[in-house]
């Protein structure tokens, strides 16, 4: 399986376009849609480039989510790439998302879990309870 349409307009929309490298708010320079690897004070690139940047950061991200094994619907794949995409592997992993994802726990119960993930030094970001709102609907989709 492999990141939807849906799911790359909607990263896009979360991360917004930023042509111009800039810190994030764990400080590492990013540049179009969250793009971090070799980036650099400076950097600039155009939408059609970050598309592309986007298309491949995605790629391990997919294969990640792919090798657990617990999605059934692209709509439960999406959610999870796009979670791993902005938080990462690990996190994850030694997540209770994943381990009620594997142990079967209601629709509901795997939507609150992504509710959790809202924090940023210490304080909720709206930017992150809109993303795992969205992460949590899609994941009920079909």
């Amino acid at each position: 399986m492999e990141a939807s349409e849906v799911l790359i307009e909607k990263i896009k929309e979360f991360e917004g376009f930023v042509p111009l490298a800039y810190r994030c708010p764990a400080g590492v320079w990013t540049v179009g849609y969250g793009h971090t690897r070799g980036v650099y004070e400076g950097r600039r690139i155009d939408e059609e480039e970050a598309e592309e940047l986007l298309r491949e950061d995605l790629v391990p991200c997919e294969h990640f989510v792919e090798k657990l094994g617990v999605t059934r619907t692209q709509g439960q794949f999406d959610a999870l790439v796009d979670f791993v995409f902005n938080l990462g592997t690990e996190r994850l992993q030694d997540s209770t998302l994943l381990r009620k994802i594997r142990e079967g726990a209601p629709t509901a119960e795997i939507q609150d879990e992504f509710g959790r993930w809202v924090y940023g030094g210490g304080e909720v970001l709206p930017g992150l309870v809109r993303r795992r709102k969205w992460e949590a609907e899609r994941w009920a989709e079909v």
